[in-house]
C-alpha cells in the first residue's frame, strides 16, 4: 500500500502508466544529447530458470537469420539522416552475445555507418566465453568493456541457480593476458541463506582475479519464471546491503551506483543513460517523449522487419512529469542527481517540480545536498532499491510476463 501511495504522490495522479499497441516508424533521435545504443542478442547455451530476460537456446541457423534482420532493423531506424550521430556508448546484452562473435564485426560496421561511439563498447559474457581467443577477438573489433555474469563463485549458490562451476584459474589467466578498460563481474545478492561473508568472499575474489568493477544485482522472484528460489526478507537484505557498502568503501572501492562498486572509477552501465536506441527483440528505446519496447517473439520480430516495419510491440507517451520521474529514477540509480543536469535536460528547475519531495528525502536522511548535487545515503540507497523492486515487479513481472506469451498485446496498464 505504501508503495502505491508513493507512486500516486510522485506522479500526482491515480492514473496508471499505459502502454499502447502503436508506434512511430521513424524515431526522432537526431537532436538528442548523450544518446546511447543497446543491442539484444537473445541466444544462450542453456536457459537459467531465474533469468527474466528474452532468450532462447542457441542454434547457428536461427542466430544467423536473426542477425540478418537485426542489421535491417538498424538500417530502418538509422538511415533517416546522412549525418553521423555521436553517441556515448554501445552495449551488447543477452543472452550470451559472444555466441555470435563471428558476426559482431558486421553489426559494428553497420552501426559505424550512422554513429560515432564516444565512450566505448561493452558486452556481456558468460564465464565460459572468457578465453584468451575470445577476448582477443573482442578487443580486435573494438570492444572496450566486458561484463562477466558470474552470479556466484560458491558451489552452494551455483547449484541453487543451476549454474556451472567457474574455473577461477582459467578466468584469471585469460583476464591477465587480454586487458580491457573495464572488467566487470556480476553477482546475485540476497539469495536464501546468503550472508556477509559469502558476498565479501565473492567481491574480494573478483577484484583479486582481474575485475575492476562489480555489480551486485538483487535476486527478484519473478512470477513468470520457473525459479523455485525465494529472496531474503527486507530486514536481512537491508543488513546485508549496509555491510557490503561498508566493506567496499573501507577497501577503497568507489560506489558508482546503487549496486556497483569499482576501482579507479571504472564504469559499466547500460541503464543510466538519458536517451537510448534499442535494437533486437525485447530491446527498449527511450526518447525525450516516449518509451517503446520491441516484441519478444523472434519470429514476429523477423516478420515485421521483412515488411519494412519496426518491431515495436508497445509504446507509452510520457507526460512531462512522467518523463521527469523516469529521468530521476535512473539518474538516482547512479546515487547522484545534479540540479544543473536536470535543468539542461528539461529547461526547468528541479526544485520547482520536486521541492517537497527533496525536503522529505532530506528529513528522512535519504539524501544529502552539496553545491546542487543530491547524493543518496546508504539508507536512501537501500530504500531506492525497495521502490525499484516494486517498479521492477510491476513493470517486468507483469509486462514481460504478458509479452512472452503475446507478441503484440493491445494495451498494458501498470
Amino acid at each position: 500500500m505504501l508503495k502505491k501511495l508513493g507512486k500516486i504522490f510522485l506522479t500526482r495522479s491515480t492514473k496508471p502508466f499505459i502502454f499502447h499497441s502503436e508506434y512511430d516508424n521513424s524515431l526522432n533521435y537526431l537532436d538528442l544529447d548523450n544518446l546511447g545504443l543497446y543491442i539484444h542478442i537473445p541466444f544462450c547455451r542453456s536457459i537459467c530458470d531465474f533469468c527474466p530476460y528474452c532468450k532462447t537456446v542457441y542454434s547457428k541457423e536461427k542466430s544467423d537469420i536473426y542477425i540478418d534482420y537485426l542489421l535491417k532493423e538498424i538500417e530502418l531506424v538509422s538511415k533517416q539522416s546522412s549525418i553521423k550521430k555521436e553517441i556515448t556508448t554501445l552495449y551488447f546484452g543477452g543472452g550470451s552475445p559472444a555466441l555470435i562473435i563471428d558476426r559482431l564485426d558486421e553489426i559494428l560496421y553497420t552501426i559505424s555507418k550512422y554513429f560515432y561511439i564516444k565512450d566505448g563498447i561493452g558486452i556481456e559474457l558468460h564465464p565460459e566465453d572468457v578465453t584468451v581467443e575470445c577476448l582477443k577477438k573482442l578487443k580486435s573489433i573494438g570492444i572496450t568493456k566486458i561484463s562477466i555474469g558470474v552470479q556466484s563463485f560458491q558451489s552452494k549458490f551455483q547449484n541453487m541457480l543451476g549454474r556451472k562451476f567457474v574455473n577461477l584459474q582459467s578466468l584469471s589467466d585469460s583476464l591477465s593476458k587480454v586487458k580491457f578498460e573495464t572488467v566487470s563481474m556480476d553477482f546475485i545478492f540476497a539469495l536464501p541463506n546468503q550472508n556477509y561473508l559469502d558476498l565479501k568472499n565473492d567481491i574480494d575474489l573478483a577484484f583479486d582475479i582481474g575485475a575492476n568493477h562489480i555489480a551486485l544485482y538483487p535476486f527478484i522472484d519473478f512470477k513468470f519464471t520457473k525459479s523455485p528460489i525465494s529472496a531474503l526478507n527486507t530486514k536481512e537484505k537491508r543488513n546485508l546491503y549496509y555491510s557490503i557498502i561498508k566493506h567496499c568503501i573501507d577497501n577503497g572501492f568507489s560506489q558508482n551506483s546503487i549496486w556497483t562498486f569499482s576501482k579507479n572509477n571504472s564504469l559499466y552501465s547500460s541503464m543510466t543513460r538519458e536517451n537510448y536506441l534499442g535494437f533486437g527483440c525485447s530491446a527498449t528505446t527511450l526518447l525525450k517523449e516516449q518509451f517503446k519496447i520491441n516484441t519478444f517473439s523472434i519470429d514476429d520480430y523477423i516478420n515485421r522487419i521483412e515488411n519494412k516495419l519496426l518491431p515495436t510491440s508497445l509504446t507509452t507517451r510520457f507526460t512531462k512529469r512522467q518523463r521527469m520521474l523516469y529521468y530521476l529514477f535512473w539518474t538516482a540509480y547512479s546515487t547522484k542527481i545534479s540540479e544543473k543536469d536536470f535543468k539542461n535536460f528539461f529547461n526547468c528547475s528541479l526544485k520547482k517540480y520536486f521541492g517537497l519531495e527533496i525536503r522529505i528525502a532530506k528529513l528522512l536522511k535519504f539524501i544529502e545536498e552539496q553545491d546542487g548535487i543530491y547524493t543518496l545515503t546508504p539508507k536512501g540507497s537501500f530504500y531506492f532499491h525497495y521502490y525499484e523492486n516494486f517498479y521492477t515487479l510491476s513493470y517486468i513481472d507483469k509486462m514481460w510476463g504478458i509479452m512472452k506469451n503475446n507478441p503484440f498485446p493491445q494495451k498494458i496498464e501498470l
